[in-house]
């Protein structure tokens, strides 16, 4: 079937929408393409829950440039290139995409929450702070930017 791709703007061959290309939490080779993705959560839960001695502590608004806050960005843009990589064939579905965008970044700014909250809370000797759940939420954003900008560049090349 030929179809208008809103991704390169030109005509291709897409698959039909059915129920072989949903999303299916139970179907083996979703749960493979997100392992990444969850495996990097764990990552980032353990990192966020090391005792703080040896990070710098963050007084004003200009030290959310500190190396601290790039670290935050890093992982956290890492952690939502890699969820949206776990469903980047459904990305294809325009339909889809927008709802695959908002759903990432919702668990992105949610687990960036919450690691804060567990910071503030239960974690030792390590404190939240709205700086950090700020840089989180950036990171979140622009890994799901450079995926879609990385996707795009696939398939102009693949057409080209």
């Amino acid at each position: 079937m030929l179809q208008h791709c809103h991704i390169c703007s030109q005509q291709r061959r897409i698959k039909p929408l059915s129920k072989d290309n949903l999303i299916n939490p139970l179907n083996k080779n979703t749960v493979i393409n997100f392992l990444p993705g969850m495996f990097w959560a764990i990552v980032i839960l353990i990192l966020t829950g090391l005792p703080g001695n040896y990070f710098p502590e963050i007084h004003s608004f200009w030290d959310w440039l500190a190396p601290d806050k790039m670290i935050h960005l890093f992982m956290f843009g890492s952690f939502t290139y890699l969820v949206i990589w776990g469903v980047r064939s459904q990305y294809t579905i325009k339909k889809n995409r927008l709802r695959l965008i908002i759903i990432t970044a919702v668990l992105g700014f949610f687990y960036g929450g919450l690691t804060e909250i567990l910071q503030s809370t239960i974690f030792i000797r390590r404190d939240g702070n709205i700086y950090d759940f700020m840089a989180n939420t950036l990171g979140g954003g622009l890994g799901i930017l450079l995926f879609h900008l990385l996707y795009r560049k696939k398939y102009h090349s693949k057409e080209n």
